[in-house]
């Protein structure tokens, strides 16, 4: 099995959105926001190859919408989505496998792309399977006041109509060492890649602990459509990582890519914090 971590992009959200309702005099402590009260997040990519696959874990915005879409996103630095795909020696056409954590926008916008000529869209790795649990698929395609923003026409009806779409209806291992988690706090269906990885487990924990500083327990995100149950879900898996000797690798987290957990007199935190190459 071979692993890699990159980052597409850097983008900014406001920094009260990200902690919910732990004050600013707090969070800002273990999280820096500008004067704007912006924080700074990461899109991280994982690539799993084992097994003849090469699978990729979410896939960032993309580039389809506008500029003015994008100015509210202040996307900045980071690899990009192909480009840091080539520096790790894969094409496009290599990727075997999509899996999608979820369909908000900055999970799945680059799996999509227009096409070259003329309108409409296209799979931006045209060999590779979709992966979408059917809650998560069926939830977005309803769609909602509260996550509208963030399930895209553009970002979805594509996969359905392009043939490759897999609906992953339980957990189980997809890939060999490669198994997924289904969570409904943040959104129904979150699904969350758990890796077998030698003698460790790392799980891509995406949007149940986006950073380092979401690991207490109730330090969540005003995003999460049931706040009490990503407290109760979080707090399992938590239990669990710290039980198993678990790795969480962070997709957003700017200054964190990984950490183990022991558990304080404040409840379970991060014991050792470390770069992603220094698993292998």
């Amino acid at each position: 099995m071979k692993l890699h971590l990159f980052n597409i992009a850097n983008f900014r959200v406001d920094g009260g959105a990200m902690f919910g309702v732990v004050p600013k005099v707090l969070w800002s402590r273990a999280y820096s926001s500008d004067e704007n009260n912006l924080i700074v997040l990461t899109l991280r990519s994982l690539v799993v190859e084992t097994d003849g696959r090469v699978i990729l874990v979410d896939t960032g915005w993309g580039d389809k919408q506008d500029e003015k879409f994008f100015r509210h996103v202040y996307l900045h630095d980071g690899e990009g989505l192909n480009e840091g795909l080539r520096r790790r020696g894969y094409k496009p056409e290599d990727i075997t496998d999509v899996v999608l954590t979820h369909l908000h926008a900055d999970h799945c916008g680059g799996g999509v792309k227009r096409k070259e000529e003329g309108n409409g869209y296209e799979l931006t790795f045209p060999e590779a399977t979709y992966h979408v649990s059917r809650t998560q698929w069926e939830w977005a395609l309803i769609n909602n006041i509260r996550e509208a923003d963030s399930f895209l026409d553009e970002n979805i009806i594509p996969l359905m109509d392009s043939g490759h779409l897999n609906l992953v209806d339980e957990e189980e291992e997809l890939f060999p060492g490669f198994s997924v988690r289904f969570y409904y706090g943040h959104t129904p269906g979150l699904m969350i890649p758990v890796v077998k990885y030698k003698d460790k487990t790392l799980v891509y924990t995406g949007d149940l602990i986006p950073t380092v500083a979401h690991i207490p327990i109730i330090w969540n995100m005003s995003y999460d459509i049931e706040s009490l149950k990503t407290i109760e879900e979080k707090g399992k898996f938590l239990n669990e990582a710290l039980d198993g000797g678990y790795i969480l690798v962070f997709q957003h987290d700017e200054h964190v890519e990984c950490c183990t957990l022991e558990m304080t007199p404040k409840g379970i935190r991060a014991k050792e914090k470390f770069d992603f190459k220094e698993i292998h």
